[in-house]
């Protein structure tokens, strides 16, 4: 049975990889697909807490806190994405659990299985991105930095101290991150379902000139693979995971019998 302690789900385990100590947890289901949560800046595994335990039926589910979240340890060197992809790869051996995956990210663990996918493209059979950041999205990120920090300590109610490090550590990087992209070659043609929030943030928070770069962004995501699809979450914000938990379950549990149809799970 799923435990959850103020809305962090445990029990939790632990590993010391080439970058640091890494918190993860992991339920094992067998017959299923293995579905990797790869968190936004600064969340963590408190920001996938609402899809339990309705996720576990799906398949195997591994989610971890990276670097200067939770129990893990603090940064010590550059956090690119290539530096990120690599070591949640060497967490996912040191955990026994093995490809191919399933990778679902959220905002910019979006970017981060953008960059898995495409360079790892054996490893991944499908991919579900929740208002997932786009490598154009960059700009705006770091522009609006301290904004960022401000609305997750409202909606995480911590203090901005407790995820600083991991916001301001990958946002410096964000650019290395794009251009890594860039690189890695073509997303593979695999089932990819994008989830983009429909309601508007704040206006202090995201100007409207960026929100609508930012909806054309995500359609852009969308059209990434030959099996790509959008879905808007209507009553979301930035968090549909969170706010409407039941959709996204949805959405992943169609991904996963496409993939499953197409015989790439």
């Amino acid at each position: 049975m799923t435990l959850l302690d103020g809305g962090v789900l445990r029990p939790r385990q632990t590993a010391c990889t080439g970058s640091g100590t890494l918190e993860y947890v992991l339920r094992r289901r067998e017959g299923g697909p293995t579905l990797v949560l790869i968190n936004g800046a600064g969340v963590g595994l408190k920001g996938w807490s609402a899809l339990f335990p309705g996720i576990e039926s799906l398949g195997t589910v591994f989610a971890y806190n990276r670097l200067g979240i939770g129990g893990s340890d603090r940064p010590r060197s550059r956090q690119s994405g290539a530096s990120i992809v690599a070591a949640l790869r060497e967490l996912l051996a040191h955990a026994s659990v093995a490809p191919p995956y399933v990778l679902v990210g959220h905002s910019l663990g979006g970017l981060y299985a953008n960059l898995f996918a495409r360079s790892h493209p054996q490893e991944v059979r499908a991919c579900l991105l929740l208002e997932a950041t786009h490598p154009k999205d960059r700009e705006a990120l770091r522009e609006h930095e301290n904004q960022l920090l401000k609305a997750l300590s409202n909606l995480l109610e911590r203090p901005q101290e407790r995820f600083r490090d991991n916001v301001h550590s990958e946002l410096k990087w964000v650019d290395e991150t794009a251009a890594q992209i860039d690189a890695a070659g073509p997303f593979p043609a695999i089932p990819l379902t994008v989830v983009t929030g429909g309601r508007a943030p704040p206006r202090w928070l995201v100007p409207q000139e960026a929100l609508a770069a930012k909806r054309r962004h995500q359609q852009e995501l969308a059209r990434l693979s030959p099996m790509g699809e959008l879905l808007v979450a209507q009553r979301s914000g930035h968090f549909p995971q969170s706010s409407e938990p039941e959709l996204v379950l949805q959405a992943l549990q169609r991904l996963v019998e496409r993939a499953t149809t197409s015989g790439a799970v």
